[in-house]
């Protein structure tokens, strides 16, 4: 391999400076993807209007699932490929890539075909009514067509992060976001493309990044792969599975919520209802940037030098990202109570070229999303140890523990109560059960982390 040392510096610097190091440029990654996606709702909202909203909302779980088969087998490969490196195997780690490549291809290649195929029950299926279906299938069509290129540069990010390289990840997603912005700007606002112009601006966006991702590994990774790497291998094949399946099943997760979501608030409420879950939903990933961000520094950090054997450096990056995730969460919390209706406003138009109609849906956006933005991030701050906790597990190649601890605030705990509460309380019910899922996942989560550290991270 070229640039062997890369990898190397997880197991011999310390721990808070490689956490700084793996995290802010993942942070800032996140950031500007997440930007990316205030703007584009933002450009939405205010130049095509409320309902605008509501048709991205119900297109973005089969659009996030499908980029997920990426981020999954990116970050369960990953956590393979970290070990490997860890344990200096470099042929191993070169057999993990290629196939890696050759999964999220296929996979994400059949199920774009599938989501074509089927796309006017799905948008139904997601949720969408007749005051925003058809805008919705005009989105969704054109996004799907470059939905692999996405999944594929969901894989290579979390790849090129397991390499030691997490300025180049950054890049990779700062890039296709900046690239996003831009179209948004000119095919929206200055030719007036609407609904087709986000859609396009989008697909451009994977374009981008694909492109970059391509150029990384083929001039400056350490990865050299060989033909015979994208030879789907069974116990390859089978040990990234296992730990994919656990990212796969909490994005899978979302995805699932965010349908049930849709169905519920139209059910209970109205489309701007859907709309108010849009903005949330956009913020959720906005603000939670940086705790993202030491979460995913954490990976590789915690994957390396288990295969390392370097139990105490293990045991000190929990301790330095809990603490470190823990007080960023706690600034977020009080930013989001203090200033909601600021924060909505941003996304809504009081402009007098708009007309009557758009103008009252854009009232009652303002009345109703400050309220459901507060509910959401009630308990922020304790997050961070449900984050952090079901992590670890991947990062150290236990499947099981890592699946259910990620599914227990969305799967266990969240689903259920969206689909009780909103019975008795209508729509508040679905804000409220956010707050109760974060903080009985935490508990769950906190007390099987306690306890495995005192159990597997003995030092030799």
């Amino acid at each position: 391999m070229a640039n062997e040392k890369s990898s190397n510096t997880l197991g011999t610097d310390p721990i808070s400076k490689l956490l700084v190091r793996q995290a802010v440029p993942a942070a800032i990654g996140i950031l500007v993807m997440s930007l990316n996606m205030i703007v584009d709702t933002i450009f939405v909202g205010r130049w095509i209007g409320p309902l605008a909203i509501s048709a991205i909302t119900v297109v973005i779980p089969v659009t996030f699932f499908i980029g997920a088969i990426g981020l999954s087998v990116g970050i369960g490969g990953s956590s393979v490929l970290s070990r490997a490196l860890g344990a200096k195997d470099d042929n191993k780690a070169l057999r993990v890539f290629g196939n890696q490549i050759t999964l999220t291809f296929l996979t994400s290649g059949l199920l774009a075909l599938l989501g074509l195929i089927f796309q006017d029950y799905l948008i139904e299926f997601f949720g969408a009514d007749e005051s925003f279906k058809d805008l919705a299938l005009t989105y969704y069509r054109i996004v799907m067509y470059g939905i692999v290129m996405l999944s594929m540069c969901m894989m290579g990010n979390n790849v090129i992060r397991a390499e030691g390289k997490p300025k180049f990840a950054m890049y990779a997603m700062m890039l296709p976001a900046f690239g996003n912005i831009l179209m948004d700007y000119l095919l929206i606002n200055v030719f007036g493309y609407g609904m087709a112009g986000a859609a396009w601006a989008t697909f451009i966006s994977y374009a981008i990044c694909f492109a970059f991702i391509l150029w990384f590994f083929i001039a400056e990774s350490e990865l050299r792969l060989k033909w015979e790497s994208f030879r789907l291998q069974k116990k390859i094949v089978s040990e990234i599975s296992s730990l994919s399946s656990v990212t796969l099943a909490r994005q899978g997760t979302i995805a699932v919520l965010t349908i049930l979501l849709n169905n519920v608030l139209i059910t209970h409420g109205d489309a701007l209802d859907v709309a108010t879950y849009g903005i949330v939903s956009r913020m959720l990933m906005f603000a939670l940037f940086p705790v993202i961000g030491v979460n995913q520094g954490f990976l590789p950090i915690a994957g390396y030098n288990f295969g390392a054997r370097k139990y105490e450096r293990v045991r000190e990056s929990i301790n330095t990202s809990i603490k470190y995730s823990g007080v960023i969460a706690l600034f977020i919390f009080a930013i989001i109570m203090i200033f909601p209706t600021n924060i909505v406003s941003i996304f809504i138009s009081n402009s007098a070229n708009l007309d009557a109609n758009t103008l009252a849906n854009n009232a009652e956006l303002l009345e109703r999303t400050p309220s459901a933005l507060r509910w959401v991030f009630a308990a922020t701050p304790v997050i961070v140890v449900q984050l952090i906790g079901a992590s670890y597990f991947q990062a150290i190649g236990k499947a099981v523990p890592a699946l259910l601890l990620s599914l227990t605030k969305q799967g266990f705990f969240l689903i259920p109560l969206i689909l009780i509460l909103p019975n008795f309380l209508g729509v508040w019910g679905v804000w409220i059960s956010f707050p109760i899922a974060d903080v009985l996942s935490t508990l769950v989560t906190g007390y099987y982390l306690n306890k495995e550290v005192r159990q597997s991270l003995k030092n030799n």
